[in-house]
C-alpha cells in the first residue's frame, strides 16, 4: 500500500488523484512493484536480465492510455529502471511517466529513467514526463532520464517533458530515429532555481523521406540556477526540421543554448532560432496598471511562459 506521501507525490507526477480507473498501469516505489494492471490491448511485463518493464501495445489499439510513475522517498536511493515499450501498427496512445523524489536525509536520492520506443507504422503516440522533487533534507534530489525512439513509416510521436519544481540536477538525453514520413514534436517546459542544475541533449536523425520535426524548449532559470541546451538535428533525405530555444533569465542564473542542424542532403530543409532574455519592464508594468503588484505580474508572466 502507498502511504500519504508517495500518494501525493504521484499526484505530482502523474496528475493521479490515485489510480486511474481506466487504462494500463504501473507504479514503481522505492525500487519495488507497488501497482501494476493491464488491459486487453495493453500488457505489462517485468524484464528477466535487469530492472524494468515491457510495454505491449496491440496493433490499432484506439485512444488508450498508460500510466508508468516513479516514486522515490528513500534518502541514498540510486535507482535505475530500462522500460521498453512496443507500440503495434496504427495504435493511437497516451503514455504518462516521470518520477517524484522526496528527499527528507542527508544523503542523494536519484532514478534515472532509460525510456525506448519502438513505435510501429502509422502509430500515434503522445508520451508525458514528468518530473518534481520535494523534501527539506540537505541531500540531492537527481534525475537523469533517456529517451530513445525509432519511428517507422508515418508514425508520431508528441514527447512533452516538464520540470518545474524541486530537481538539484538533471541531464537528459532523447535520442530519435525517424523513418518515411514519420513525424516527431517534443515540448520541453524546464524551471530552475537556487543553485540547481540542468542539461538537455538531443540527437534526431530525420532518415525517411518526408519526415518532419519540431522541437520547442521553453525555460525560466532563476536565482544561481545553470541550465545548458544543446539539441542537434540531422537531415539525411528530403525532410524539415525546426529548433526553437526560448529562456528567460533571472537573478545570477546562467542559460547556455547550443542549437546544431546538419544538412546531408540538398531537400533538407532545417532551422534553428534562440532567444535568452530578461522579462521586459514594460509587461510587468501592463499588469500592474490592472491591479497586480510587480511580484504576482512577474508569476503571472512565467506562468503564462511555460504554459
Amino acid at each position: 500500500m502507498l502511504n500519504e506521501i508517495q500518494k501525493r507525490i504521484l499526484q505530482e507526477v502523474a496528475e493521479l488523484a490515485g489510480v486511474p480507473e481506466q487504462g494500463a498501469v504501473n507504479i514503481r516505489s522505492d525500487g519495488k512493484k507497488a501497482f501494476r494492471r493491464n488491459t486487453e490491448n495493453i500488457t505489462i511485463e517485468s524484464k528477466t536480465d535487469k530492472d524494468g518493464i515491457d510495454i505491449h501495445i496491440k496493433p490499432f489499439t484506439r485512444k488508450e492510455n498508460v500510466h508508468i510513475p516513479v516514486v522515490v522517498t528513500e534518502t541514498d536511493r540510486h535507482d535505475v529502471v530500462y522500460n521498453d515499450f512496443f507500440i503495434g501498427e496504427g495504435a493511437e496512445v497516451k503514455i504518462v511517466a516521470g518520477c517524484g523524489i522526496h528527499n527528507c536525509g542527508d544523503c542523494d536520492s536519484s532514478h534515472d529513467g532509460i525510456h525506448t520506443f519502438h513505435v510501429g507504422k502509422n502509430a500515434k503516440v503522445t508520451y508525458v514526463e514528468k518530473h518534481y522533487g520535494e523534501g527539506e533534507g540537505s541531500g540531492k534530489r537527481i534525475l537523469n532520464p533517456q529517451t530513445v525512439l525509432y519511428l517507422e513509416e508515418g508514425a508520431s510521436v508528441t514527447l512533452e517533458t516538464v520540470q518545474i519544481k524541486g530537481v538539484d540536477d538533471t541531464k537528459r538525453y532523447t535520442k530519435a530515429v525517424l523513418g518515411e514520413n514519420a513525424e516527431l514534436v517534443v515540448q520541453e517546459k524546464l524551471l530552475t532555481h537556487g543553485k540547481q542544475y540542468a542539461e538537455s541533449e538531443m540527437d534526431v536523425f530525420l532518415n525517411g523521406a518526408g519526415s518532419k520535426t519540431r522541437v520547442v524548449s521553453r525555460s525560466v532559470a532563476q536565482d544561481e540556477s545553470v541550465q545548458i541546451f544543446y539539441p542537434r538535428v540531422e537531415g539525411n533525405c528530403p525532410c524539415f526540421g525546426h529548433v526553437a530555444c526560448d529562456a528567460i533569465i533571472m537573478g545570477s542564473a546562467k542559460v547556455r543554448a547550443i542549437p546544431e542542424i546538419t544538412c546531408n542532403h540538398v531537400d533538407a530543409g532545417l532551422v534553428h532560432e534562440a532567444a535568452i532574455g530578461k522579462i521586459a519592464g514594460e509587461q510587468i508594468l501592463k499588469l500592474m496598471t490592472l491591479g497586480l503588484s510587480a511580484e504576482e505580474a512577474e508569476e503571472k508572466i512565467l506562468e503564462g511562459f511555460l504554459r
